[in-house]
């Protein structure tokens, strides 16, 4: 655990996402010093599962966030589950092997259960719409999106997941811009902010203690406990979890290592005048390219659209750069009003799986999602809660992956990591 200075790097934007959630409540920021089980630093999806199921058993939980809850990519992103891993199946196998490659799929399906369960019984309505369109932008991409159905049938027993030619592709996406997709009726879309507020909510009464604008600026052990440093007091723990994504640099070389924050940004048009034009069906959808746009409708008939990354802080025109994606998928809505533009940090890997590890004894350190962070961070979050109960350890599967650093050093990764998005963007377009 290092010493540094943390500053919540949080985007200005205001999303539509907080101006739809309703009453957003506040907590308090911690202003004392006191002694837990368990500390979690980071109030996203993944810390505040983990103090839900954790408080839930008894366990003296006490959770730090710099900012608000919801600030960070957990309340910004796109509300988008996915299948399975955020690589293909038969992408993992090739590293780690057809059973392992099951068992890991296996566990992304075990989120989605989990997911449904939590908010069914904890009462919390997130807008989940079923259904996702996986789209391929190149005409070369057609053959491997229908192996990758019929694989998730064939080797993965998953029914859900059915190929679209281009005809059926062009019908359920309202725009004939791609050659194919896949359709996948297994998983489904919410409202990212709902989610989080209901999650914080239902800790709460279970007991954990959660503070905001309370962050840590230094991390460090002190005999066999963790301590967190705040500008306002101390949380001694027995353990900690570090579950601050792509925040927090300063606080773990190990996450900053293996973490790389890339801004992503998403904007909300005006209701469209024709909603049905726009994926009729209602499901969300994501293409092949690898700075991945990413798009749904919003339960008032909003466009929902994320397409643009950055590897710098500047944000420049958000809305002009997306409008020129919506407009090359749909022509229609050149002159749709947007209503709300946003950007946050998404923690990538370089395998684009998830980065679980324990540098040191008593600290755990989980992120690095990769965008799929929806479907899988809330998961992990009571995985490490298992951990810690003694019951099992499930997360132990996703700390045995081989997740590398990034090259380069502090000095050097973002430069060299800018340089190699720009010649995966320049590839997109060829």
């Amino acid at each position: 655990m290092s010493a540094g200075s943390y500053q919540s790097p949080i985007s200005p934007g205001r999303s539509w996402y907080e101006d739809s959630a309703g009453e957003r409540p506040r907590y308090p920021r911690l202003d004392d010093s006191i002694e837990v089980d368990t500390l979690i630093v980071g109030g996203g999806f993944t810390g505040l599962s983990a103090a839900l199921h954790l408080a839930g058993r008894g366990v003296r939980v006490a959770l730090l966030e710099a900012a608000r809850l919801g600030d960070g990519a957990s309340g910004r992103n796109g509300g988008q589950f996915g299948t399975g891993q955020r690589q293909w199946p038969e992408d993992l196998e090739r590293e780690v092997g057809l059973e392992r490659s099951r068992v890991l799929f296996a566990m992304a399906e075990d989120a989605k259960t989990h997911l449904h369960e939590m908010m069914a019984a904890h009462g919390i309505e997130a807008d989940y719409r079923p259904g996702q369109l996986s789209l391929a932008h190149k005409r070369r991409y057609v053959e491997s999106y229908r192996r990758h159905a019929e694989i998730l049938t064939e080797r993965y027993a998953y029914p859900h997941a059915r190929f679209l030619g281009r005809e059926e592709t062009e019908a359920r996406l309202g725009s004939p811009q791609y050659h194919a997709g896949v359709i996948d009726t297994g998983t489904g879309h919410l409202h990212p902010m709902k989610l989080l507020i209901g999650t914080g909510r239902a800790a709460a009464r279970a007991g954990a203690a959660l503070y905001e604008e309370t962050p840590v600026t230094r991390l460090h052990r002190r005999g066999t406990a963790v301590e967190a440093e705040t500008p306002f007091g101390t949380v001694r723990a027995q353990r900690a979890l570090m579950a601050v994504n792509a925040h927090g640099e300063g606080l773990s070389r190990a996450n900053a290592a293996h973490v790389m924050p890339i801004r992503s940004f998403i904007a909300a048009t005006e209701p469209l005048a024709e909603p049905g034009l726009v994926l009729p069906g209602g499901e969300a959808a994501d293409d092949s390219r690898f700075v991945v746009r990413y798009f749904r409708k919003t339960p008032d008939n909003r466009l929902l659209f994320g397409g643009r990354e950055a590897y710098s802080s500047a944000e420049g025109d958000i809305v002009g750069q997306i409008r020129r994606q919506v407009v090359s998928i749909y022509p229609h809505l050149a002159d749709v009003g947007f209503t709300h533009a946003w950007g946050g940090s998404v923690g990538v890997t370089m395998p684009r799986m998830p980065y679980v590890a324990s540098p040191e004894p008593g600290l755990t350190v989980i992120g690095g999602f990769s965008g799929h962070g929806v479907l899988l961070s809330h998961y992990t979050g009571r995985l490490y809660a298992e951990r810690v109960l003694g019951n099992q350890d499930r997360l132990a599967e996703l700390e045995a992956l081989r997740i590398p650093a990034f090259p380069g050093g502090s000095a050097l990764r973002a430069p060299l990591l800018f340089l190699a998005m720009t010649w995966y963007a320049l590839r997109d377009r060829f």
